[in-house]
C-alpha cells in the first residue's frame, strides 16, 4: 500500500504558528472548548506556538486570567507554548500583578546582557 506525499513544503507549513482569536469576555464554560483547540492547532501546525488574538477581550478580569493561565497549561503540556497578540495594558499589568509571564508578538524577549562585555571609555570621562 502506498500514498502520495501531502502537497507543500512541511517545513515551512510547521513555522507559521497557528492564530487563536478570543473574542468577548471568556466564561469559564469555554475554558475546555478553548483548551482542546489550542492542543488540537498545535498539532495540527507542528509549530510549537499558538498566537492567541486577545485585543477583543474587553476589560480584563481574573476569570480571564485564568482562562489565560489555562490555555498556557494546555500548550505546554501539548508541548508548545502561548503567545499574546494584542494585549490591553491593562490585561498585562493584571498578567504581571498576578506573575503570570506570557510572550507578547512584537515585544522583545528579555535576556540577560552578555557576559564580559567591557564599555568603551572616551578620554575625559570620569572614573566611576
Amino acid at each position: 500500500m502506498s500514498y502520495a506525499p501531502p502537497p507543500g513544503l512541511p517545513f515551512v507549513n510547521s513555522m507559521t504558528p497557528a492564530v487563536l482569536v478570543l473574542l468577548g469576555p471568556v466564561a469559564r464554560d469555554d475554558v475546555p472548548r478553548l483548551c482542546e483547540d489550542v492542543r488540537a492547532r498545535l498539532e495540527a501546525t507542528g509549530a510549537g506556538v499558538v498566537v492567541c488574538d486577545v485585543g477583543g477581550l474587553g476589560p480584563p478580569g481574573l476569570t480571564t486570567v485564568d482562562a489565560l493561565a489555562r490555555l498556557q497549561l494546555a500548550a505546554r503540556r501539548a508541548g508548545g507554548r502561548i503567545r499574546l497578540r494584542d494585549p490591553d495594558p491593562a490585561l498585562r499589568a493584571l498578567l504581571d500583578l498576578v506573575a503570570i509571564r506570557f510572550e507578547v508578538e512584537g515585544q522583545p524577549e528579555e535576556r540577560k546582557p552578555p557576559l564580559r562585555v567591557e564599555e568603551a571609555v572616551e578620554p575625559g570621562d570620569p572614573a566611576v
